[in-house]
């Protein structure tokens, strides 16, 4: 009854915590296109999501490599970094302007800027379980957002798609997403989400993580059972037996595995043309669907992690994510053809 409780207690803090980056990408959806943050000019171009993706290989090259090179702190310093200039462009559209300095000719909310630098630094001195968690969302919300109002329908279906394939080669085929999740884990740094299954849990104490996460996007692993010391002598990747996670103080699932079927959110509700469900947030009727979708992975995702294997979180995520929105865009009066952005 115990383990039970342990379970439906760490699944919902997962679902909790995706509600969370989607619903924070919704709310930052109009004001990250009224300051300008659009990532392309045409988003409508396919050739978008091609260039992601080949960035997202030559990435995965660089982190191998740095990991390889045992040189990790190159690693940690820059994704910190990272997780800070995320922060900011949230920041900079929900903290209003109270200072504000010029700085190469262009204002800058100081109260915003510091609150990024706050994120970086606790971070950098003190990554517990609940500040991982806590700085994922919010980098996870922005990378979402940002992305949303930048891949036009079609863009982001394929894009999805295609991450989604590129997932499951990597985990089951290659494994070597299973590699560099397991060189990332240690660092400490919001790659991934953190679930404890006790209340008792230190992710600062914790000193076998490494090696049994697999992976959404490079910065990012998918849903993985954790790792006890027990089962350190004896477990090769995924291919090794984990016992139930259950039995376990915690699992992880990647910031990628939350930030990616977010797109898909994003971009229906910037792109498709329902008009907003509820007023102060950019959610319409494909969205929500989309957001429904997403989280019916989660779960079936989660079922299966339970079992104690790493599995590719993506193919169910961003598939979950997909179908919901074209359900919903068809519901909403949505040609196909509109549906896809073609």
């Amino acid at each position: 009854m115990e383990n039970r409780t342990r379970v439906f207690a760490a699944t919902g803090l997962t679902v909790g915590m995706f509600l969370l980056v989607q619903l924070g990408a919704l709310a930052l959806v109009e004001p990250f296109q009224q300051a300008g943050y659009q990532q392309v000019e045409n988003p409508s171009d396919p050739t978008n999501s091609l260039v992601y993706v080949g960035a997202i290989l030559v990435l995965t090259a660089v982190m191998l490599a740095v990991i390889k090179l045992d040189v990790e702190w190159l690693l940690r310093g820059a994704l910190i970094f990272t997780s800070g200039l995320l922060s900011w462009y949230v920041f900079s559209v929900v903290v209003p302007a109270w200072v504000v300095v010029q700085a190469g000719g262009a204002p800058v909310n100081v109260v915003a800027l510091a609150a990024a630098g706050v994120v970086a630094l606790a971070l950098a001195v003190y990554p517990e379980w609940y500040v991982i968690d806590a700085a994922g969302v919010l980098m996870g919300a922005g990378a979402a957002g940002l992305f949303g109002i930048s891949f036009g329908l079609f863009p982001a279906i394929l894009l999805l798609a295609v991450l989604a394939v590129y997932d499951a080669i990597s985990v089951y085929g290659t494994e070597h997403m299973l590699t560099l999740a397991s060189g990332v884990m240690d660092l400490k740094i919001p790659v991934i989400l953190v679930i404890p299954m006790t209340l008792s849990y230190s992710f600062l104490d914790d000193e076998g993580m490494a090696g049994d996460a697999d992976g959404g996007e490079p910065d990012a692993s998918a849903a993985d059972g954790g790792k006890t010391p027990e089962a350190d002598a004896d477990e090769t990747h995924a291919e090794a037996e984990r016992p139930e996670i259950s039995d376990r103080d915690v699992f992880f699932i990647g910031l990628g595995d939350a930030v990616m079927p977010t797109v898909m959110v994003a971009s229906a509700a910037f792109f498709a043309p329902p008009e907003p469900l509820v007023s102060g947030i950019a959610l319409n009727l494909p969205a929500l669907t989309s957001m429904i979708g997403t989280i019916a992975g989660l779960l079936v995702l989660l079922w299966m992690v339970m079992k104690g294997r790493a599995h590719a979180g993506l193919p169910l995520l961003n598939g979950g994510a997909i179908g919901g929105y074209l359900v919903g865009a068809l519901a909403s009066g949505m040609t196909l053809m509109q549906a896809l952005g073609l």
